[in-house]
């Protein structure tokens, strides 16, 4: 496991690899650390050497999870730089060079060369400004990589952890790693859930009446086994074949 940590506190920093990443994590981990008080150009280049450890093991022949957090420090350091040797503001502040920056470095995560067996699987998060999914970091970033995972407050706030939107949240490469019967499944589950966010509203002002349409009722009927599914405590560890036992259970 690599680890990028870019602007953050140096206080959560040591939280993390204290309490989080734990005795065990630290034997299995490399972290690279540029904390929000150093330097703009420490700050952008912490990702890429995290990126270059994950590149090293990876051809050793290993399997890597790289994390990086964040996208967006990453892109306000750069922004910083670029600003500081004159480029001109583009969409929110942001300088061109910092929507060449990014590439570079997502592009980085993957299969090796041609021929070697290690891989380096890669998790950027994006911090959205004012919940803005379509901000200009996080829209160049969907752009690249193959897939995203949105999170958001409101489902935080009602206490459903991890607070994943699964609507707005994809993957194009899923499709390819499933069963046909397992994709049908998830879009039988999608499609309950889009439902009910449709007609959420008028179910709780009470305007709509169970009867009046039998797939609206069906979205109603296993929407609470759908969010007791999506929920899954920090140590909970769950399988691909118990999740979807799960997920038939709750469908019916």
């Amino acid at each position: 496991i690599v680890i990028g940590l870019v602007g953050e506190r140096g206080r959560e920093v040591k939280e993390f690899i204290e309490d989080t990443l734990g005795e065990e994590g630290r034997r299995r981990s490399v972290v690279v650390v540029a904390t929000s008080d150093e330097a703009a150009a420490r700050r952008r280049l912490a990702p890429h050497m995290a990126c270059a450890v994950a590149e090293h093991f990876r051809d050793e022949g290993l399997d890597v999870l790289l994390l990086i957090d964040s996208v967006t420090r990453l892109a306000m350091a750069q922004r910083e730089i670029g600003l500081s040797v004159g480029e001109p503001p583009t969409t929110k502040g942001y300088t061109p060079s910092v929507f060449a920056e990014l590439p570079k470095l997502l592009e980085r995560a993957g299969p090796g060369y041609e021929g070697k067996v290690g891989s380096i699987t890669a998790l950027f998060t994006v911090l959205v400004d004012g919940d803005d999914h379509n901000e200009p970091i996080a829209d160049a970033v969907r752009g690249i990589l193959d897939g995203h995972i949105v999170m958001e407050r409101a489902i935080a706030e009602r206490g459903r952890y991890p607070a994943i939107n699964v609507l707005k949240s994809i993957s194009r490469l899923m499709p390819m790693c499933h069963a046909p019967e397992e994709n049908a499944l998830l879009a039988r589950a999608r499609a309950a859930l889009s439902l009910y966010g449709e007609m959420e509203e008028l179910i709780r002002i009470g305007a709509y009446k169970l009867g009046a349409d039998a797939e609206v009722d069906e979205a109603v009927r296993v929407r609470p086994a759908l969010e007791a599914m999506l929920a899954q405590g920090r140590d909970e560890l769950c399988s691909i074949e118990d999740g979807f036992a799960m997920l038939a259970e709750a469908l019916g």
